[in-house]
């Protein structure tokens, strides 16, 4: 009978206590500016836009990297191939263009001068000879028609060769064509360009930290194959951090871009300040990663915070937090 009381009491007791804990919990208020929320980071993804074998990998996870430094090399002999390649065909594009605008070698130069020398002389003879029959022809019986008409013929003849030569001579002296040189140089531009894109096929299997950052994963080993487009090394900047919390439908209306917020996080005494950069237009149901009894039925907006870089770089992606909407509370 004792035992029986004494449980009952128990029992009473127990019941009290439930009650008045659910009494005090049903009559504290939840803080109308104390929002949940987690933190997210967006990663940068470093890849070569060609494939090869990861010969070397400059850097591993954990590591702060500066802009600029080097993070990973693909194997790159057949774009070094291709490089020299249009090295050489520049290179033999510019022969042809100087040698276009030369013209002529100058031991061809000096044949057709010699050629045009001779063509003189002959010219000379022909006209004394065409003088000498044209007189005579005043002279009955001292020659005749056909022969003067043949010394007239053989000056022509001379003439126009002496005219053929020196224009042979100029041409030779010019060089090409204005057509044929403007296509030369275009055939230079044409191999210089290919020149800058094989230098530049060759560049890219090694890549550069394009942001200071964490190195958050590093993807590959040394000796795999990487194919074309294929991340090696992903990085957070600490820039690219934020904070992503969920607010009433009450509360967004009062929010607005540039606000301050604070954000606690476990085991941290001092809040971080952060502005609200991004408010969502649209509503959207609880996402199941937070887990505020108050709003899980209820609609919500998504609402984006950041922070200077200093700050950001103390926070990381997937910790959960406390948003505080207004720095001055």
């Amino acid at each position: 009978m004792t035992d029986s009381r004494s449980i009952a009491r128990i029992v009473l007791r127990t019941v009290v206590a439930i009650t008045l804990w659910t009494g005090i919990q049903g009559c504290t208020r939840p803080d109308p500016t104390l929002v949940q929320g987690y933190v997210e980071g967006e990663f940068v993804y470093v890849a070569s836009p060609y494939a090869g074998a990861l010969e070397s990998l400059a850097v591993q996870r954990g590591q702060q990297v500066k802009e600029g430094d080097g993070l990973f090399r693909l194997n790159g002999e057949p774009e070094q191939a291709a490089r020299e390649e249009a090295e050489r065909r520049l290179s033999q594009a510019k022969a042809t263009l100087e040698d276009a605008k030369k013209g002529k070698r100058p031991s061809e130069i000096d044949v057709i001068k010699a050629q045009l020398k001779q063509a003189r002389i002959a010219v000379r003879l022909s006209e004394r000879e065409f003088t000498r029959q044209e007189a005579l022809s005043r002279v009955p019986g001292a020659t005749s028609e056909l022969e003067l008409d043949r010394t007239r013929a053989t000056r022509d003849q001379d003439r126009h060769r002496v005219s053929e030569l020196q224009a042979e001579l100029d041409t030779a002296q010019a060089g090409s064509r204005s057509d044929q040189i403007a296509a030369a140089e275009a055939e230079v531009r044409a191999r210089e360009a290919a020149l800058a894109k094989a230098a530049w096929e060759l560049s890219q299997k090694q890549q550069q930290a394009p942001k200071a950052g964490l190195v958050f994963e590093t993807l590959y080993r040394e000796g795999e194959w990487v194919a074309a487009g294929r991340p090696v090394v992903v990085l957070l900047p600490p820039q690219n951090i934020k904070v992503r919390a969920f607010v009433s439908q009450e509360m967004v209306g009062t929010l607005q871009p540039g606000q301050s917020v604070r954000v606690s996080v476990d085991g941290v005494a001092e809040p971080f300040v952060g502005t609200v950069n991004y408010i969502s237009p649209k509503a959207e149901f609880t996402p199941p990663v937070i887990y505020s009894r108050e709003s899980r039925s209820k609609l919500v907006f998504m609402i984006e915070a950041r922070f200077n870089p200093s700050v950001a770089a103390k926070l990381h992606p997937g910790q959960p937090v406390d948003v505080r909407i207004g720095g001055d509370r």
